[in-house]
C-alpha cells in the first residue's frame, strides 16, 4: 500500500495501514513532563535527562530536521543516554548532591530552644541550627519555653531534651 505523505512508511495494523507521525509539540510536551517529574521526585537526576532529549528533539522537528521516526527514538535514545552518562556525575558534583548529608549524632550536645513548655516526657518543639524538631523532654522536671536546652539524643525525627546543667 503506498503512502500518502512524502517519507513515511505506513505501520500496518489489523490489515489497515496507519502512519505514526510524532509531531514537534509532541516531544515538547513529553519533555516538560518529563522535567516536571524530575522536579517533583527526589530520584537523583535520571529522568531530567529524558525530558531535555526530548525537548532538543521537538526543537530538531520543529527547525525540521527531526528526520523519520525511528531516527527520532533513535536520537532520542542516544541523546538521553548518552547524556546521562555523561553528565549526570559531574552534575551531582557540581551541585553537591553526591556528598553524605550531615551526621545527626553531630547534634548531640547541641543547644536547643523550646518553643513551648514542655512537661517531663511530653513532646513540643524546639529550634535546633535554626529549624523546628519534635523535642521530647526527658528531665525530671518541666522545661519553659525559651529555656536553653542540651540535646540528649536524637531518635528518628524526634530530639530528646533536658535543661543545660541537669547532669
Amino acid at each position: 500500500m503506498a503512502s500518502t505523505t512524502a517519507g513515511l512508511e505506513p505501520l500496518l495494523y489489523n490489515g489497515r495501514a496507519y502512519i505514526m507521525i510524532i509531531a514537534w509539540w509532541h516531544w515538547l510536551g513529553l519533555g516538560l513532563i518529563l522535567v516536571a517529574l524530575e522536579m517533583a521526585a527526589s530520584g537523583g537526576f535520571y529522568i531530567i535527562f529524558f525530558g531535555v532529549s526530548a525537548i532538543v528533539l521537538a526543537v530538531l522537528r520543529l527547525a525540521g530536521v527531526g528526520g523519520p521516526l525511528w531516527l527520532q527514538l533513535v536520537l532520542f535514545a542516544v541523546m538521553a543516554v548518552g547524556s546521562l552518562l555523561l553528565f549526570r556525575h559531574p552534575l551531582l558534583r557540581w551541585l553537591q548532591l553526591d556528598r553524605p548529608g550531615v551526621n545527626v549524632d553531630s547534634m548531640i550536645g547541641d543547644v536547643a530552644v523550646p518553643l513551648d513548655d514542655i512537661a517531663p516526657g511530653a513532646v513540643g518543639r524546639a529550634e535546633l541550627r535554626g529549624t523546628v524538631w519534635s523535642a521530647r523532654n526527658s528531665a525530671a522536671r518541666a522545661v519553659a519555653r525559651g529555656e536553653r536546652c542540651r540535646v540528649v539524643t536524637i531518635d528518628q525525627l524526634m530530639i530528646l531534651i533536658e535543661p543545660e546543667g541537669a547532669h
